[in-house]
């Protein structure tokens, strides 16, 4: 038995009202349950309960046995002085406040009913891949579909608190947010963290000084990343280096705080030098980036906007060192897919909320315009149940997994709440 199962129980009424009674048989008739405080101080605040025809406004304090009380110390807190009711599943000791005056206390396991109990014992005690495996196929159809859109929305709401605090370290300039989240999601999942600490490594004023040329923001790229330290003798490669220890001097560059860049195990096209090339084309040639990227809403438009490749030395290569088969490099639609959903959609929601602007469907549109992303998580839902392939679907079940499944938040899951409440 676990509290949070207590206050599940209590906040949605999951228990027989009917010939409600204290421990001591007082009569107890449920105005207003109170509203669930997730923050120190009783569980259950503003509560309006009727015992023994006297109504009684306060708040209702949970726990396992009445003597947990005491082994909390609420005796001597003054934030539980205001308790009207004292709900446990097990009482073994009276409580009271401190002018000695006794809390009426509801012993909640005469009131419950048993299956409630054995659906919730059975959910967490599974050792399947999630807790409700045998069960997901069941789920309703409409019900999981809302479920999965409050899911997306709340995997929005983190992203926007990652998002805020960039804002809150680049003095409230929307360009320069876009521009590192940009090029952490350039590095994608191997050099996402490396490519983030090399964004932040430079002012954003810089960028706004070299981005009229190609060269000085590859210079200004790969220098920062420690890629220009070679004895490489190459006539781009000389140019680059020399150009990187101009800007360093100039702009009192540092780069102490860049994290090693990655190639292991990597396919080449996604080679942090080719990633940094096409991401230099890209804001060396579109300019007013994130004005252009707040107004456009369809993902056509997106692919049109982010249509780069890399400079003609990469069209030969995949490292400095090395020569390769010819090819353009561009950006493919299935990368661009991935900067929409881990960029584009997260921060237009940012700056809405910013605004005080309701949230755009045309979030919800632009996702379902996505196919639904190929990764293990994902995989493995929809093998327990068919789903609507899009981006939306995906990003809701990673969230999902991520945040209720492997927390065992089955109480605060749509899906668990629905096999606890069954009969």
């Amino acid at each position: 038995m676990q509290e949070d199962f207590l206050h599940y129980v209590w906040k949605y009424k999951a228990f027989s009202t009917s010939s409600l009674k204290t421990f001591k048989d007082e009569i107890i008739s449920i105005k207003h349950l109170g509203s669930h405080n997730h923050n120190a101080g009783p569980d259950f605040f503003n509560a309006q309960l009727n015992i023994n025809d006297q109504l009684w406004a306060g708040n209702v304090e949970i726990h396992i046995k009445s003597s947990d009380w005491y082994l909390h110390s609420h005796e001597n807190d003054k934030a539980y002085d205001n308790v009207i009711l004292h709900v446990v599943w097990e009482h073994d000791t009276e409580i009271f406040r401190k002018d000695n005056s006794e809390i009426p206390t509801l012993e909640l396991k005469n009131y419950v009913d048993r299956q409630l109990l054995e659906n919730y014992q059975n959910l967490l005690q599974s050792k399947s891949w999630i807790n409700c495996e045998n069960n997901f196929a069941n789920t309703n159809d409409f019900l999981l579909s809302n479920w999965l859109e409050r899911l997306f929305i709340e995997r929005l709401e983190r992203k926007s608190k990652d998002i805020s605090k960039l804002l809150q370290n680049s003095n409230n300039d929307w360009e320069a947010v876009l521009f590192k989240m940009l090029l952490k999601n350039f590095g994608l999942k191997v050099n996402g963290e490396a490519f983030l600490s090399l964004a932040k490594s430079v002012d954003y004023s810089v960028v706004r000084k070299l981005q009229n040329k190609i060269i000085d923001m590859e210079a200004l790229l790969f220098g920062q990343a420690e890629l220009l330290i070679a004895d490489i003798q190459d006539a781009y490669y000389m140019d680059l280096k020399q150009r990187y220890h101009f800007l360093k001097r100039k702009f009192k560059l540092t780069n102490l705080g860049v994290e090693p860049l990655q190639f292991f195990r990597l396919r080449p096209p996604n080679f942090p030098t080719i990633r940094l090339s096409q991401f230099a084309n890209l804001y060396a040639l579109e300019h007013n980036l994130f004005s252009k990227i707040i107004a456009l809403n369809k993902r056509e438009e997106f692919y049109a906007l982010f249509n780069y490749g890399v400079t003609e030395f990469w069209t030969t290569h995949y490292t400095f060192a090395k020569t390769s088969k010819t090819s353009k490099k561009q950006l493919t639609k299935s990368f661009i897919d991935l900067l929409i959903i881990n960029t584009i959609i997260p921060l237009k929601f940012s700056y809405a909320k910013f605004k005080g602007h309701s949230i755009d469907d045309d979030l919800f549109k632009l996702l379902k315009q996505i196919k639904i992303e190929n990764n293990s998580i994902v995989n493995k839902f929809l093998e327990l149940k068919p789903l609507e392939k899009h981006a939306l679907t995906s990003q809701s079940l990673i969230q999902l997994k991520g945040q209720y499944c492997d927390k065992n938040k089955c109480l605060q899951c749509a899906v668990g709440n629905s096999l606890i409440l069954q009969k």
